[in-house]
This record gives structure tokens, C-alpha cells and sequence, in this order.
């Protein structure tokens, strides 16, 4: 089974003009919501720290850091970019493996489109492909990958930041197979760093990682021809159970790309479903806080698994933790990045509200599910079953919701014209001469208000 080969095959002889027009469009609605999600994260305290550690050591400084006037090498652009458009956890998710897919790629070959010039085509075909790399290579190993404490947005994304930057660099079949094995090589990024300042660097680092695995590559750089498949290989060391089909079957017929969803709420996907029920619930019957006896959850396992954190005690703790997320949903109706903050995670009327939730596993649920009941001071109690959260594909975020997401996240750093400006660039950036323009318009004119910490 040549699993590595036929992958870097496939990449390096796909043409554009094989890609459907709906799955086009689809990637810029994937590139406008991380370049959107990159602006807004870019002045967190996060990002702030590993700049001032960072940045004195750069090269070249030839790329730009997304919605602001620093620039830095192009591996360090990657690391940065990468770090910035999850910091929020509002980022783009592939709902059958949870992998954030624009990050690792996009930061790659956005750093690489700095550095020399790249027409829209070239850069969202190799986009695309980055997409499917790293997703193919995540649904051959989840969730056994996943359940043994394995990031997948950071494991198989290095997989997709190699073969749309080696894509870009005009690789040969070897040369891909070699950066594939590079980058399996490099694949890490562990789950127990969630709640973290790290968790947010893993699509940064596997970005970074896999440009470097391109640009090896590209001087002939060897690595192991079986760099997934091999019996020391990616899938055999790192899941205890993989299917090397989803990797080489229907390549080219099928895109993963096209089941990309994009989160209405700032924080873990499998929240999703419990803050969409008690919003509902909120606005349907005019609900304060001084109403409400008790809150219940039946939750999927992976709810109290990924975001069962009872006190978190900082904005980045608040995103893995369903009874904050509640508290917040039913508080302020809305779960976007104000609603982690650090002050939002120890404000006395959260916590207070945060204290009666309770969330039990029900394995009936699936994880797009959830059963919402409050129960009231009053004796009363509401009802709320959720089948599918908003946001996901059953439920999608339309155009115009992704552009006002984009909006909100740019208040603050960029002027709306700058804003209006940078969303027409994105929509269109299959058809740009020069994909940087998206960079550089993304850089504030003005001195922009510097966010509060988050």
C-alpha cells in the first residue's frame, strides 16, 4: 500500500479547473472566516507574549502578522498567523474529526505568498489541497487518534500546511512524498495544553512546521517514502486504529473542504449545541438570571470530556467549560469573544449562575445535540432539545453571517473601510494577481485601539 505516494500523486497533478465551483466558493468562505478570526486575535495577550519572545529573533522580515504593523519571517508569519486565528476559538471546524483546517494551511502559504508573489488561482488551489490532506489524513486515524490525548488540528495539519506549500513551490512527486514524510515526522500537539496559551499555538507551530517540511523538500531534502502509512509511520504510532481508505479513495470526487463549518460561538464545538439551546430558551421566554433555579444538560460524552472545566479561572479556561459557556449564553445571549474574557470568567453574576448548571452524559446524544432544562424559582420548568447546533452544516452560517462575524471580530483594529475593504479581498481572492494584498490590507492604517486582554 503506497498511501504517502499516491496522496503526493494526486496533489502535485490536480488541476483547478477540476474543482467544482461550489467548493471554491467554500474556501473563500473558510479564508474569509480565518483571516477575520486572525484580525480579531491579533492584539490578545496571547499573541503579545509570544511576540515580545519571539520577534527579536527573526530573518527576513518579509511576512505580515495579521491585523497589525509587525512583520517577521515567513516561518515565523506562519507560527504567528496560525496562533492568532485559533486564539479565539471561533475558527473554521470539520465537524467528522473536529480539525480546524484553515489555520495550518492558509498561514503557511499566506507567509509564502508574502515572500514572492502569488496569483489567487495558484493560492486557493493550493488551499483546497491543503484542506483535503490534512482531513483525509484525520479521518483515516480519528477518533481513536484523538481519544488518546493527540491535537488533531495540530497532528494532521502539519500534513496540510506541507502539501499546499509544496504545492506553491511547484514540488515533484518525490519531493512531496519527502515533504509528507517531513511533516509526519514533526506531527505533535497534545490535548491536555487545551485552556492553554499553548492550545492556540499548535495550528501556529503546525504551519510553521509545514512550510518547513515544503521547503526541505524542495532542495531534496530526503525523508521515509511511508511517512504515513509506514510500520513506524504517522497512523501506525500515533491512533490504535486507521483506515488508510479515507486517505486514496474518490480523491479528486469527493472534497472534505465542502463540509467546513464556522462557529457562531467562540469557544469548543461540542458547547455549541448547549449555548444554542439556552439561548433559544433566554430570548423565548425573556429569561434572567434571578428566574432560574437550576440548569441541566444532557450532553454527548465529549462535552465533559473536552470542556467539563467546573471554575475556570481565565478567558482561555471559560472556552472548555460548558457551565460558563451556559451561564454567559443565558446572561448575555450571545457567546462570542467578550463573553471569555478574563474578567467575564470571574464576574460574581456569572459564577453565581455558573454554579447551578449541571451537565450528565446521555449517550443517546449525539455531538451536534443536547437537552436544555431549566428549571425556574416558580415551580416551572423549560424545555429545549437541540438536533442540530447553529453553525453547523445542517444549520449553516450564511454569507452575509460570516461577513458580520468578520465585522465584529475587526472592531476596534481596523476602520470599517479598511474592514469593507479586506472582506471584498478575501471573497475574491481566487482572482487576485497578488494574494499578499490580503496581508497588507489587513494591516491597520491608523493607530488602532488595543484590545483588552482576553
Amino acid at each position: 500500500m503506497e498511501v504517502t505516494r499516491t496522496l503526493a500523486k494526486f496533489i502535485v497533478g490536480h488541476r483547478y479547473g477540476d474543482i467544482p465551483e461550489k467548493v471554491r466558493h467554500e474556501a473563500a468562505r473558510s479564508f474569509l472566516n480565518w483571516v477575520g478570526c486572525a484580525v480579531g486575535a491579533s492584539r490578545h495577550e496571547t499573541v503579545e507574549r509570544a511576540l515580545a519572545a519571539l520577534s527579536e529573533f527573526s530573518g527576513p522580515r518579509e511576512a505580515t502578522v495579521l491585523g497589525r504593523r509587525d512583520k517577521l519571517d515567513i516561518m515565523l508569519a506562519a507560527l504567528m498567523n496560525g496562533t492568532t486565528s485559533h486564539t479565539f476559538d471561533f475558527d473554521d471546524t470539520h465537524l467528522k474529526t473536529i480539525i480546524h483546517p484553515s489555520g495550518p494551511v492558509a498561514s503557511a502559504i499566506l507567509a509564502l505568498a508574502e515572500r514572492k508573489p502569488v496569483k489567487g488561482a495558484d493560492f486557493l488551489h493550493a488551499f483546497v489541497l491543503g484542506v483535503e490532506t490534512e482531513c483525509r489524513i484525520g479521518n483515516a486515524v480519528y477518533p481513536s487518534h484523538y481519544d488518546v490525548g493527540w491535537h488533531i488540528t495540530a497532528t494532521a495539519g502539519v500534513f496540510g500546511a506541507a502539501a499546499a506549500a509544496g504545492r506553491l513551490l511547484g514540488l515533484s512527486q518525490q519531493q512531496m512524498v519527502w515533504a509528507l514524510g517531513i511533516a509526519a515526522t514533526q506531527s505533535s500537539g497534545l490535548r491536555e495544553m487545551f485552556g492553554s496559551m499553548v492550545k492556540p499555538m499548535h495550528p501556529g507551530n503546525a504551519a510553521r512546521n509545514g512550510l518547513l517540511a515544503a521547503l526541505l523538500a524542495s532542495k531534496d531534502f530526503t525523508s521515509a517514502e511511508q511517512g504515513i502509512e509506514g510500520r513506524r509511520g504517522f497512523a501506525n504510532v500515533l491512533a490504535t486504529e486507521r483506515n488508510f481508505a479515507e486517505i486514496t479513495e474518490k480523491l479528486g470526487e469527493t472534497w472534505e473542504i465542502a463540509l467546513n463549518t464556522y462557529k457562531p460561538f467562540a469557544c469548543g464545538i461540542v458547547e455549541h449545541p448547549a449555548i444554542d439551546g439556552c439561548i433559544q430558551l433566554r430570548n423565548d421566554h425573556n429569561l434572567k438570571a434571578g428566574d432560574i433555579e437550576s440548569i441541566s444538560l444532557g450532553v454527548h460524552p465529549l462535552v465533559l470530556e473536552l470542556t467539563g472545566k467546573k471554575t475556570p479561572q481565565a478567558g482561555l479556561e471559560g472556552k472548555f467549560s460548558v457551565y460558563h459557556s451556559c451561564a454567559v449564553a443565558i446572561l448575555h445571549g450571545a457567546a462570542g469573544e467578550a463573553q471569555y474574557s478574563d474578567d467575564a470568567v470571574r464576574d460574581p453574576g456569572v459564577i453565581a449562575l455558573r454554579d447551578r448548571v449541571t451537565a450528565t452524559v446521555d449517550r443517546a446524544m449525539h455531538e451536534d445535540q443536547v437537552q436544555v432544562s431549566i428549571k425556574l424559582k416558580n415551580g416551572k420548568t423549560l424545555e429545549k432539545y437541540v438536533e442540530h447546533a447553529v453553525g453547523s452544516l445542517d444549520r449553516p452560517m450564511s454569507d452575509a453571517d460570516l461577513e458580520a462575524k468578520f465585522r465584529g471580530l475587526s472592531q476596534g483594529i481596523l476602520s470599517r473601510s479598511e474592514t469593507d475593504k479586506l472582506i471584498r479581498l478575501c471573497w475574491d481572492v481566487g482572482k487576485l494577481e497578488d494574494v499578499g494584498a490580503v496581508a497588507r490590507a489587513s494591516v491597520p492604517a491608523g493607530k488602532a485601539a488595543k484590545r483588552k486582554a482576553m
